[in-house]
């Protein structure tokens, strides 16, 4: 049995909602209700009553709820007191980043802080999106960066989450130019002959921003789905190779567009998102003296950068 099995059952449980619980438990819902199956199969019964709605549960279920709401919670107190007696652990800032940013964004965005943060002690890990939300849910990570999409947002409870604004990043398609330089796969494709599609596998955040550019288009875009992944990386790798189009960050392709390893597919397709760090309020749990004095420096550095800018 996973704790994360608990975590969905607890979500379902208060929302009432399979879709809404996936969708803030961020994976497809699908996925989730496997995950509730799971649940009851360890379980040896049955804890949804799915002949009702909204949904309801057995009494069995809430004997679980009951159950997991505190066995949760002093999971989550043992993980806090056993990192407590790591006294280097004070002083290291642990960031939960999706791999994309891991990769192209986060480096040099610690480097532009340098002058006025100074040097920062950090610790970093990368994932899928929804496992970084869930170590900052969890308390497993001091701050999270993550893209935000106004068509895919992030479900982080305000009154318990702050946020502050790091910058944008432009999602376009790519491929491999041909010998004259122009780009191998261009869209928009016709119905006969679909592009090679080389697309984010199911329930990735930046395949569901592609997925929702592509449904909101004015100009039809036919493509045939051929090679897919979790990772931006592994999608530009394959691009690079020729196998088909894909849609990038700008920043994971920049060394590629000047070695012209790869070119622009299609101007009239990119969806913009924005990039943000969140961390849980000082009023919700005790922070380390680190990550508060990063924050404040960081609110800082924000600012200064927006009154230059005349923003």
């Amino acid at each position: 049995m996973e704790t994360k099995w608990l975590e969905d059952f607890v979500s379902l449980a208060e929302t009432r909602s399979f879709s809404r619980s996936a969708q803030l438990r961020h994976v497809t819902q699908p996925a989730f209700s496997r995950r509730i199956q799971s649940l009851e199969a360890w379980a040896g019964t049955d804890l949804v009553d799915r002949s009702s709605y909204p949904t309801r549960l057995t009494p069995a279920g809430q004997t679980l709820y009951d159950q997991a709401l505190d066995l949760l919670h002093t999971l989550q107190s043992t993980r806090a007191m056993l990192r407590a007696h790591t006294a280097a652990a004070q002083d290291v800032i642990e960031f939960a980043v999706p791999h994309t940013l891991a990769f192209t964004f986060f480096p040099s965005w610690l480097s532009g802080l340098r002058d006025t943060v100074g040097v920062v002690k950090t610790r970093l890990t990368a994932l899928n999106v929804h496992d970084a939300v869930m170590r900052l849910v969890e308390g497993s990570s001091d701050l999270l960066i993550a893209y935000h999409h106004a068509a895919q947002p992030i479900q982080l409870d305000a009154e318990r989450y702050e946020m502050l604004p790091l910058g944008r990043e432009v999602l376009s398609p790519y491929c491999k130019p041909g010998e004259d330089g122009q780009p191998l796969f261009a869209l928009p494709g016709l119905v006969a002959h679909p592009l090679p599609y080389l697309a984010y596998a199911p329930g990735a955040y930046l395949g569901r921003a592609v997925d929702q550019l592509l449904k909101d288009s004015d100009h039809p875009v036919h493509l045939d789905r051929r090679y897919e992944t979790d990772m931006a990386e592994g999608l530009k790798a394959m691009a690079i190779e020729g196998h088909g189009v894909a849609f990038l960050p700008a920043s994971a392709v920049r060394r590629e567009l000047r070695s012209k390893r790869l070119v622009a597919a299609g101007a009239l397709w990119q969806t913009t998102l924005d990039i943000r760090i969140y961390r849980e309020r000082a009023t919700s749990r005790k922070a380390k003296r680190a990550v508060e004095a990063f924050w404040t420096d960081l609110q800082g550095h924000i600012k200064s950068g927006l009154a230059q800018s005349g923003a």
